[in-house]
């Protein structure tokens, strides 16, 4: 097979070289419109008139509120599942007690803002790029523009402002619940006193442990709003282009905030 395709581009290179330089190509223009967007709402938050707080609240309620109970189980059985398999090692050096500090440790720097925020953006983002890949195949987008209002200030300004608020809230959320999943397992499964669980849980903390977290959650939360609105006001086709740019929001979603992970992961060890 691959002697085959090395056969294929040396007979016609130029047909590779066309096909890589119009993936190249189309990635640069994918980029470059998603940064045009990001600043153009970037800038309509801040120009007036202010967003209605009855849409801000609505888009906060649907981002938070109603994100708590997946965010609560999620990061529950995170942290029991933490605590039990690092429980399998520690026990075999008979150093139980620093799971408290591992179930910490990894919820606030690691699990609590990517889990967290693989969830929003399969409920979330996977939600705004329906709704607005629907008003846009049925062009009440295009209705909005005739009526003198700025979709971007009326639709993306209110949904991306609600990501950014409760995402990072979210994640301490999160960061609590997952701490006490490893709490119910240190105290009632393997034998840890609950004065020395919670003294080995937040004695090794510092701000920095936390701060890496919510700083992350706040690159997440930019990532999963402006791919989702992006890919709603890109949806063609119909019902058909409404699931398809659905789904490509979300894997590129996923996608993004394991890479963005990565770069900041690597950026704080190096750097702090």
């Amino acid at each position: 097979m691959i002697t085959q395709i090395t056969r294929q581009i040396k007979k016609r290179p130029e047909k590779w070289l066309t096909k890589i330089g119009r993936k190249i190509s189309a990635f640069m223009i994918y980029t470059g419109r998603i940064c045009i967007l990001l600043y153009e709402t970037v800038k309509w938050m801040f120009i007036p008139p202010a967003v209605k707080k009855k849409h801000l609240y609505s888009q906060m309620e649907k981002v938070g509120v109603n994100s708590l109970p997946i965010v609560f189980m999620t990061a529950l059985f995170t942290g029991m599942v933490l605590a039990l398999q690092g429980a399998y090692q520690m026990q075999k050096i008979d150093a139980t007690a620093y799971i408290a500090n591992l179930v910490s440790l990894s919820m606030l720097r690691e699990l609590g803002p990517v889990l967290t925020a693989l969830v929003v953006a399969g409920r979330i983002g996977a939600s705004i790029t329906a709704e607005l890949g629907t008003m846009k195949v049925t062009e009440q987008i295009d209705a909005l523009e005739t009526l003198a209002t700025n979709p971007v200030k009326y639709l993306i300004v209110p949904r991306f402002t609600a990501i950014l608020i409760m995402l990072p809230l979210l994640t301490i959320y999160s960061d609590i619940i997952g701490i006490m999943g490893g709490y119910i397992v240190g105290i009632f499964k393997l034998g840890i006193g609950s004065r020395l669980y919670l003294n080995m849980t937040f004695d090794p903390l510092v701000l920095k442990d936390f701060f890496t977290g919510v700083a992350k959650s706040i690159c997440f939360a930019v990532l999963i709003g402006i791919i989702s609105c992006y890919q709603g006001f890109a949806t063609e086709g119909g019902a058909e282009g409404v699931g398809r740019a659905t789904t490509f929001s979300v894997v590129l979603s996923f996608i993004m905030i394991i890479a963005a992970d990565c770069v900041f992961t690597a950026l704080f060890f190096f750097a702090f």
